[in-house]
């Protein structure tokens, strides 16, 4: 699975994929880009895309759309670590078309 992180998302997050492939906003060259331009981009590319974003789901259309969303409940890496588990356990269990919010 191809995932994709969120500019406001910790790029450490990144190596918690075993058996996947992540890579940043700001690797792929898509820093600064607007949500609906971004889902738009990477769709038939990424498989998940994981944001921290709380207003993508109300600011955007997602009807039709392939990209799965993970909404994470923070972008701090303190926060995030004791979840690593959850994390990942959603992303192995997110379909196309999914969006999954999880919760501290």
């Amino acid at each position: 699975m191809k995932i994709l992180l969120d500019e406001n998302m910790p790029k450490p997050l990144k190596h918690i994929f075993r058996g996947h492939s992540a890579t940043t906003v700001q690797e792929e060259g898509l820093a600064g880009t607007r949500n609906g331009d971004l889902l738009a981009r990477i769709a038939g590319t990424f498989d998940a895309f994981i944001t921290g974003d709380k207003n993508l789901r109300y600011q955007q259309n997602l009807t039709g759309r392939t990209v799965a969303i993970l909404e994470l409940p923070t972008n701090r890496l303190p926060l995030l670590r004791p979840m690593f588990q959850r994390i990942v356990s959603a992303v192995d269990d997110i379909k196309p078309g999914d969006y999954i919010q999880l919760a501290l």
